[in-house]
């Protein structure tokens, strides 16, 4: 499927001994709704989140946030209000198991685009190891003229004004 959307990611990583990394992207990709009424949301990672080659997909349904990454880098996170979840977490040093506790977690995603943001803390061994702001910003291409009625209308025009190119 062709990209559909333009998304605008930032990203707030905190972190107790060090000041906060905040990261910003803007890229193209592809809303769609599932069978379910929930929405997918996809796009390519790029050089600059450190991610290149890696596919993410982020599942919204209902009060649930699924993200999956798949390819140089793969991981899989659950996100739900009030909730732990285990997810595994691939790093160059090898897999790891994390807690993902989701403190609060907001979505306006439909089929015309939307916001989606989660606030979550990621544990390692029980112990809070950083605090993250994830909010993202979906929104339709605009919409592009046919290509055949973009033709026909300057001919049109053309033979309205013989002195126009």
């Amino acid at each position: 499927m062709r990209d559909n959307v333009i998304i605008s990611i930032k990203g707030k990583q905190l972190y107790a001994e060090s000041s906060p990394d905040e990261m910003e992207l803007v890229t193209s990709g592809v809303l769609k709704r599932d069978s379910r009424g929930g929405y997918t949301v996809s796009y390519q990672e790029s050089e600059l989140t450190g991610l290149e080659g890696t596919t993410t997909r982020l599942h919204i349904d209902g009060g649930r946030v699924t993200l999956l990454r798949e390819g140089s880098i793969n991981s899989q996170m659950v996100f739900e209000e009030g909730r732990r979840h285990l997810s595994m977490y691939e790093t160059p040093y090898g897999e790891l198991s994390i807690g993902v506790n989701t403190r609060r977690m907001r979505s306006t995603l439909g089929e015309a685009g939307g916001d989606l943001e989660i606030d979550y803390a990621i544990e390692i061994d029980n112990l809070v190891a950083g605090h993250n702001l994830f909010r993202m910003n979906v929104k339709k291409h605009p919409a592009r003229p046919q290509r055949g009625r973009t033709e026909k209308r300057r001919a049109d025009y053309a033979e309205s004004d013989p002195g126009r190119p």
